[in-house]
């Protein structure tokens, strides 16, 4: 496949206002101005005339099971909403997670995203393989995925926030969570499945599971990750149950590293931000979820500054309800101005946060996150004609307003999404599946 006179983003590297990429297989073999000088065998030619290339957006947080459980308590603070979403959550089966998963990685897709995590830490006894139903998925819509087995063994009765009733036991899930990652983790250069470990967050599970799970990932090479820092509420929770704030509680737990990457951090100290970056801790904003629970503006520019790896994320779709991955990279934009001033974060600089700093998180920044030579070819063509013509600089014209139409996505040089459409899975089917998981949790008719 060749693609030709786009203006080209290679977020690593300068940009080539009308420049090629040549890709062969799943990877990338050249890229650079003018026309391509060469193409493979029987090559496809894509005229990117009046788009913008970039690589593929990598979403480092969600909750894709959440997407049938979207609308609920639409103005509480996180906690008042957790307490809300907990028991219908613990209604779920395979079926559902099946729905949701397909929908949201299909809405993923359309913004742009060739590379997303999922945090799934509910599994309710006997309803199935909830994390197959999502691996499934993923294939199916044919994104490259990262499922974190996540878990929560703290509840009401030990002094946790979820009920009593959705929780598991330590060993059972230590066990659950081994399995996982040696059935489906693919350590493999251009892997589509890799699996972290996952514990949900410090007001749910024990400081014992934190530990042995930080023993267990690190035992079978794979990366860690959970909520920290998100809300006044969880700092003020940490300091009455463990005597510190959350960063410093993940600390004492040995959960800083370059292993690592923390959803949300909404509420760090200058020492939080330090460590950070020394550690090499990975950062999962999620502006929109942020601004819709209330918890505040991270501090991303501060932490960017510093050198800490920072990526973006939607979140789940119940706390963050139909946020396409692309937006965020304008909402990101937007809330650091709205707290820093005008020049806190740039449109590069969010863009860059989307791909390469996701990439960084993930640990997978040798393989995307970035268009060069050897890298895999995930790849969003965006169409900036139209209204979006009257803005000189494409990646302004991008970033600062509505997202534009997207012409191709590519992940490992396979077609997920042609001239705004679905090329994988149907799109009217993922909706479909997504609204089934819907009306299904919201009735318990399956229960």
């Amino acid at each position: 496949m060749v693609v030709e006179n786009a203006h080209i983003v290679p977020v690593r590297g300068e940009e080539i206002p009308s420049g090629h990429l040549v890709i062969e297989g799943d990877r990338i073999a050249a890229v650079g101005p003018g026309p391509a000088p060469y193409a493979p065998g029987e090559a496809e030619r894509i005229d990117g005339s009046g788009c913008l290339a970039t690589p593929g957006l990598v979403n480092t947080h969600h909750h894709l099971y959440q997407w049938a459980a979207q609308g609920v308590t639409p103005d509480g603070t996180l906690f008042e909403w957790l307490v809300a979403s907990y028991r219908l959550w613990a209604r779920m089966d395979a079926e559902v997670v099946s729905g949701a998963a397909t929908a949201g990685l299909a809405w993923l897709a359309l913004s742009g995203c060739t590379t997303s995590s999922d945090h799934h830490y509910i599994f309710p006894k006997g309803r199935g393989d909830l994390f197959e139903a999502e691996i499934e998925a993923a294939r199916a819509v044919g994104l490259r995925f990262h499922p974190c087995r996540g878990s929560m063994d703290r509840g009401a009765s030990r002094g946790g926030l979820p009920p009593d009733e959705v929780v598991e036991d330590i060993d059972e899930i230590l066990g659950a969570t081994e399995e996982a990652v040696r059935k489906y983790h693919d350590p493999s250069f251009g892997s589509m499945l890799r699996v972290a470990v996952a514990p949900c967050s410090p007001f749910s599970v024990s400081g014992e599971l934190m530990i042995r799970s930080a023993e267990l990932a690190r035992s079978l090479g794979v990366r860690l990750h959970t909520h920290g820092a998100e809300t006044a509420d969880e700092d003020e929770h940490c300091v009455e149950q463990f005597g510190v704030l959350p960063v410093d509680y993940l600390d004492r737990l040995g959960w800083l590293g370059p292993d690592v990457w923390l959803a949300h951090c909404v509420h760090l100290t200058d020492k939080d931000v330090r460590r950070f970056a020394e550690t090499g801790t990975g950062v999962a904003h999620c502006p929109s979820s942020n601004g819709r629970l209330g918890a505040g503006i991270a501090r991303i520019s501060d932490l960017l500054a510093a050198g800490a790896p920072v990526g973006l994320g939607v979140d789940g779709a119940a706390s963050s309800e139909m946020t396409p991955l692309a937006g965020e990279i304008r909402m990101a934009m937007l809330m650091q101005r709205a707290r820093y001033g005008p020049r806190a974060l740039t449109a590069r600089q969010a863009l860059e946060t989307a791909t390469l700093g996701g990439a960084r998180c993930l640990g997978r920044e040798a393989e995307i996150g970035s268009l060069e030579p050897g890298k895999l070819a995930d790849v969003a063509l965006w169409r900036l004609g139209g209204f979006h013509a009257a803005i000189d600089d494409p990646v302004v014209a991008f970033a600062y307003g509505a997202t534009p139409p997207l012409a191709r996505l590519l992940v490992g040089g396979r077609t997920v999404v042609d001239s705004g459409e679905l090329r994988t899975v149907p799109g009217d089917a993922a909706a479909r599946a997504g609204a089934d998981a819907h009306r299904r949790l919201r009735t318990g008719d399956h229960v």
